[in-house]
């Protein structure tokens, strides 16, 4: 399959089987992240394997968007050590610990895992729950694991917008 089919393939799973994660997998997913493009090349991501029963349980309490994923990664990225770009109003945090994640989800798909991108919680709870260091801000968390046989894409899925609504050239 190629990168565009693949694209147009995947989707937000919202309902999982339960499975877990084969490790080898799941590395093959951290090895994309790794490799994933950041600003200066500063790599500023952390990256949270949440799989035990305790740590589903803390996710389970911040959000109801587990769908039952066996294996939760929590995005976050260092404050202390990102790219601060002129002006002096933006720094290279979120889209950075973005760029990881889109590689995470997409390579998810690759290796036959569906994921579903989530941010209905508090990250600043997400952080407290899970002891993180004061300087990393939490982006997302990323559920991962195989779709249940009735799960499948919102009826919206393909419906995508034409080019010439969303791209101008100058």
């Amino acid at each position: 399959m190629n990168f565009t089919e693949l694209a147009g393939k995947r989707y937000s799973c919202k309902k999982y089987d339960g499975r877990p994660v084969e490790r080898e997998k799941l590395q093959q997913l951290l090895e994309a992240a790794r490799l994933a493009p950041t600003a200066k090349n500063l790599q500023e991501q952390r990256i949270y394997v949440i799989e035990s029963e305790e740590g589903l349980r803390k996710i389970d309490a911040l959000t109801p968007c587990r769908y039952g994923a066996s294996t939760v990664l929590l995005l976050a990225f260092d404050r202390n050590n990102v790219f601060h770009y002129p002006g002096g109003k933006r720094d290279s945090g979120i889209e950075d610990a973005s760029i990881v994640a889109t590689h995470l989800l997409l390579a998810a798909a690759d290796a036959g895992l569906d994921s579903c991108w989530v941010n209905f919680f508090d990250p600043e709870k997400a952080a407290e729950l899970f002891g993180l260091p004061e300087n990393e801000e939490v982006l997302m968390l990323l559920d991962l694991g195989y779709a249940a046989e009735e799960s499948g894409p919102l009826p919206n899925h393909g419906s995508r917008k034409p080019l010439s609504e969303t791209v101008r050239y100058l």
